[in-house]
């Protein structure tokens, strides 16, 4: 499957999720920082959805913090209703867009986990589709993910899915769901528990540190 046919299913079924919420739901705090459901739905229209004339203001409000920008910019468009979002993302769906150095894989595996960060807390079980998640987990432990996250925590170690064949890196294990190791490689700790492995706890701890540190916020 082309990865563009990926992403286009993955806006596709975030855009049925948003639909199907109702506005308790929607304004439910997401995994993902501060955000809630409907802003994390606001932030994955945020490229097809913001007139070029909002950025330098932006920017400037932000400090030139592209990380506030976005936060900010999520909460702005999400003043438009629920159902609106969740047309731009279908009439978007196979939009090319690709974001510096991550690339559509950063878009594939961005949709994937803020899928997660919507469901979990909704208590809404998902599955994620193998063939997309075995993309984003090579995508995940490669050189070009490093917007994701630092590389460090990772260091060293071998990342094995307990629900498909996939495994990456040498060193002691840490097995989970594809899921789980999605999240857990871009930040979640949440699923940090679900972790299994003779490298899960090494794997905690630096996350752990990670959390802690200077600065230190929820992705996005």
């Amino acid at each position: 499957m082309a990865l563009l046919d990926m992403v286009a299913a993955e806006r596709r079924g975030f855009a049925d999720l948003i639909d199907s919420l109702t506005p308790a739901q929607l304004n439910t705090p997401s995994l993902c920082g501060a955000w809630t459901v409907k802003e994390v739905a606001a932030h994955l229209i945020a490229p097809f959805a913001t007139p070029p004339r909002w950025f330098l203001p932006l920017i400037l409000r932000s400090r030139f913090s592209l990380h506030r920008a976005n936060a900010e910019l999520a909460r702005m468009i999400a003043r438009r209703p629920a159902a609106e979002l969740a047309a731009e993302l279908r009439r978007n769906e196979r939009n090319p867009f690709v974001p510096p150095v991550v690339g559509l894989y950063g878009q594939l595996t961005d949709l994937q986990v803020h899928g997660q960060d919507v469901r979990r807390p909704l208590g809404l079980p998902h599955q994620l589709d193998p063939a997309h998640a075995r993309v984003s987990l090579d995508f995940l432990v490669s050189r070009r993910s490093v917007a994701f996250g630092p590389r460090r925590p990772r260091r060293g170690l071998r990342f094995a899915a307990t629900d498909l064949e996939w495994a990456r890196g040498d060193g002691p294990e840490v097995r989970g769901s594809a899921e789980a190791l999605m999240m857990a490689l871009t930040g979640r700790p949440v699923v940090l528990p679900e972790l299994t492995g003779d490298g899960a706890d090494t794997f905690r701890a630096r996350a752990a540190r990670r959390e802690a540190g200077p600065g230190a916020s929820g992705p996005a």
